[in-house]
């Protein structure tokens, strides 16, 4: 007969793999924040602002350090998983706040990677072999799930791959554009033109393509929900986050620049492809098939990240007990959340037919603007609540600013499509539906009245 299990042993988590050095930590920061952003979106940015492409990428930037400033500042007082809904409940400590920025955080990163699966699909892939987007991008999430269970050494180790594949691939969009600089080709004039519209003027067409252009900067955040399995976090993430932006963001002004110089931004904004038209149109002999299978890694790169993100996020909020405890079992054997991997695996499915790849990007930022603005408030919340080690600490002025700036960002002053907002909308709506469900049935398990009658 089998001895009995004791109830500590039952009871008792398995905790996750520290597996995440600083130098994986930097490369998981850079390839989750290149991608999709920069190699599918570029040409919407450039439709919205017009050849000037550079500028929305540098405001973007100087936000991005503001609230990333935020990001590490909490991260290194509290290194655990659920990233920003941990910083919300602890600050406001309104556990149904707490679950809908937590639910916001999480579709953000599958409407991200649910873009990239869809542009993996699209000018990139038809270099090759035309097949519906949406059909690689369902065969593409299923094979990212799959690798994700495997376990967090093999994710990132890929993550390593795809993100050297995807620099050299900017890095030859920055040599082209040297070249073209040399050889005096493109046209200079374009870098200073921007597209006011029909109404609102330069101001209105600068806040839009910003608010387009940050979701090429989000994905510092996903990598705080990797904190339980970095090592030594509280020194270690202040270097990597703040590098890894600086390093993005010098490479996507210097691609920025070089597809204005050398393509027109209304054949961009045309492109789900845009970087591609730079490799056609820069005067050397580069195949564009070895471009458009780099291009396809990257999009790669940028779907398994969020989705590894989004995954450990449901399990730090079972943790938390915000939601269902067994959505965070780990398996034993691979030590990895597969509850939650299944989870965001079919919401992501279910994503892919609900938009292009412009609106459900436009979608990712506008939900992290308004989860940014939450952060950047939890920061100043929290100077009150003093813990034992030491961590960073951020100028007070600066997460006011960036709660400001994302706010900005989030409101309808960027002229931001209303589809955007009716489809956030009905994320969060499928957040409070399941809050609803969850408190039903605690509520039902805390009523005397529901238990069985003991029996003498």
């Amino acid at each position: 007969m089998t001895p009995p299990t004791s109830p500590a042993a039952v009871a008792e988590p398995v905790p996750l793999k520290r597996a995440i050095g600083p130098k994986l930590l930097v490369l998981f920061i850079v390839g989750d924040i290149l991608g999709t952003g920069v190699y599918a979106l570029t040409g919407a940015v450039a439709g919205r602002v017009g050849g000037a492409l550079w500028l929305p990428f540098l405001v973007g930037f100087l936000i991005a350090v503001l609230t990333a400033m935020s990001y590490v500042e909490l991260v290194t007082k509290y290194p655990q998983a659920a990233g920003a809904a941990l910083y919300t409940q602890r600050a406001f400590k309104v556990p149904f706040f707490t679950f809908m920025v937590a639910f916001a955080v999480m579709c953000s990163g599958l409407t991200s990677a649910s873009a990239a699966s869809l542009a993996i699909g699209g000018d990139y892939l038809r270099e090759f072999i035309a097949i519906p987007a949406a059909v690689v991008g369902v065969i593409f999430i299923i094979a990212v799930a799959l690798l994700n269970y495997r376990g967090v050494s093999e994710s990132v180790r890929t993550n390593i791959v795809l993100t050297i594949v995807e620099v050299s691939g900017l890095v030859i969009i920055i040599g082209i554009g040297v070249y073209a600089l040399v050889n005096g080709l493109g046209e200079p004039s374009r870098l200073v033109h921007i597209e006011s519209g029909e109404a609102g003027g330069l101001m209105f067409a600068l806040l839009g393509s910003t608010a387009l252009a940050f979701f090429a900067f989000v994905g510092f955040e996903d990598s705080v929900n990797m904190a339980e399995e970095t090592t030594d976090p509280s020194r270690n993430f202040p270097r990597a986050i703040f590098l890894g932006v600086a390093i993005t963001s010098t490479v996507y002004i210097l691609v920025a620049i070089t597809s204005s110089l050398l393509v027109d931004h209304r054949v961009l904004a045309e492109s789900s492809g845009p970087l591609l038209e730079v490799v056609k149109a820069g005067g050397i002999s580069f195949p564009p098939q070895v471009f458009a299978a780099i291009a396809i890694f990257a999009l790669s790169n940028t779907a398994l990240i969020n989705m590894m993100m989004a995954s450990r996020l449901v399990y730090g909020l079972a943790n938390e007990r915000v939601v269902p405890k067994g959505l965070g079992w780990v398996d034993p054997r691979r030590r990895t959340p597969v509850i939650g991997i299944v989870f965001t695996t079919l919401l992501a499915i279910g994503l892919i037919s609900t938009g292009g790849i412009e609106g459900l990007g436009d979608t990712t930022a506008f939900l992290l603007l308004c989860v940014f603005t939450v952060v950047n408030v939890a920061v100043l919340v929290l100077r009150g609540d003093r813990v034992e080690h030491q961590h960073y600490r951020a100028p007070t002025a600066l997460p006011v600013l960036g709660a400001v700036l994302a706010l900005v960002l989030a409101s309808p002053l960027t002229g931001r499509p209303v589809e955007v907002y009716a489809r956030a909308g009905v994320l969060l709506a499928i957040g409070l539906a399941l809050w609803v469900i969850n408190w039903l049935v605690i509520r039902r398990r805390q009523d005397p009245a529901t238990e069985p009658a003991v029996r003498d």
